[in-house]
């Protein structure tokens, strides 16, 4: 077998490019043509070629080794010589402190939002710092703009697509640290042809033929229409029903359609109920034509509705009504509850008032009546029964139609 390389050495540049280089064995064989086999730690990407020098761009979060061997050939059944490992270390320092969920998504091709959740062992004033690098930039470039969004903490920075067939090949590299070292750096690798968001698109027309329902709009700027799948959402007022349809390809061909259709996307829905009012919105996302990731949608663009209205006065006037009506009902059935109370349990009468209004408290010595010329009649006590001085008299007027009226009135009026 061929002698081990020799001065394998490891580096990184930009942020999480790493780089291994060695040089070839000494005293191998004048007839064999050298190639080199390496791979990463358990066998992983194993690679057989002529250069002294292997690279991978990788989140420098864990220890990654690279191990080379030497042989003759490409041939992977070949034995290779004893194979020689260089690792790199994690960054220093407590793994608790580095931040969580560190997460990237490319906006409409236009900016980038990586956002962030502080580590378990990190005060809650830390001034954090995010780096990013991409090929197209030159070099490592920090964000500028960072703020909070409830938990997380979020930074976003300019990346605009350019007309480089090779731009989305290669990824963003991120890194987010704090100013004054207390916290283990944190990393991450966002491939370009994933973790992308488009905007929403914009509804051009709606209009209703034969019972379907017709639907144009225009896609998110940087986008091609066979890069982006469609979900469009129906809300039926009427009937109350909620319906997507998903829209894998929206082509302008049908006559119906109306209006300049350059740059317009359009779509026909069958059965749609054009008397009731019917809010259409809909959302994009990238497909797997052109992207690796088909994940992520858009938000939904804004509403437009087309039919009939609901007459809002009926609506209006019925809720003003029912809460009279209900009102009403219940101080009639009060009414009737308390009359049936008295119906079933009358009011029992009692005795001694009934008396007591009758004959008052006649405690009198002495009976006055009044003949028919108005003069008072008087009639002592002949027996003497009682010694209490009367305080009231009973009168007795005979009127000439010898009618007799009955009245108790103070004695010392008499």
């Amino acid at each position: 077998s061929q002698p081990p390389v020799t001065n394998l050495s490891v580096s990184v540049e930009n942020l999480c490019t790493i780089i291994w280089t060695w040089n070839p064995p000494e005293g191998a064989s004048p007839n064999c043509s050298l190639k080199y086999f390496s791979h990463f730690g358990n066998n992983q990407d194993k690679k057989i070629a002529p250069e002294t020098h292997r690279s991978k761009e990788v989140p420098l979060n864990e220890r990654i080794c690279l191990q080379v061997g030497s042989q003759c050939s490409t041939n992977e059944s070949e034995k290779p010589s004893i194979l020689v490992e260089k690792c790199i270390s994690p960054p220093e320092g407590d793994p608790e402190s580095a931040v969580t969920e560190l997460q990237c998504i490319w906006h409409n091709l236009r900016y980038m939002k990586c956002t962030w959740l502080p580590g378990r062992n990190t005060s809650p004033d830390t001034n954090y710092t995010l780096s990013y690098w991409h090929r197209s930039l030159g070099k490592t470039l920090q964000c500028e703009n960072i703020y909070r969004e409830g938990q997380h903490i979020a930074c976003s920075f300019d990346l605009t697509k350019v007309k480089d067939s090779s731009f989305e090949q290669h990824s963003v590299q991120v890194m987010v640290k704090d100013n004054a070292g207390k916290i283990r750096p944190s990393y991450n690798i966002v491939p370009l042809t994933s973790h992308v968001k488009p905007d929403p698109p914009h509804i051009k027309n709606l209009s209703f033929q034969n019972g379907d329902l017709y639907v144009q709009w225009t896609n998110p700027q940087n986008f091609q229409s066979k890069c982006l799948s469609y979900q469009v959402e129906v809300n039926n007022s009427h009937a109350e029903t909620h319906d997507i349809f998903y829209v894998e390809e929206a082509k302008c061909q049908n006559t119906e359609f109306k209006g300049n259709l350059e740059g317009t996307i359009c779509f026909m829905i069958p059965g749609i109920r054009s008397d009731a009012l019917n809010t259409v919105r809909i959302r994009v996302k990238t497909n797997k034509l052109c992207y690796e990731d088909d994940k992520l949608w858009s938000n939904w663009s804004q509403a437009m509705s087309i039919g009939q209205k609901a007459n809002l006065t009926f609506y209006i006037t019925t809720l003003l009504i029912i809460p009279v009506i209900v009102a009403a009902a219940v101080i009639v059935l009060l009414l009737y509850l308390k009359r049936l109370k008295i119906i079933i349990f009358p009011p029992i009468p009692d005795p001694g008032k009934i008396f007591k209004e009758m004959f008052g408290d006649q405690n009198d010595d002495t009976l006055v009546s009044s003949d028919s010329m108005g003069n008072p009649l008087h009639w002592e006590d002949p027996e003497g029964l009682t010694t209490k001085q009367p305080q009231q008299m009973l009168l007795l007027s005979i009127t000439i139609d010898n009618t007799f009226h009955f009245s108790l009135m103070p004695k010392r009026f008499l």
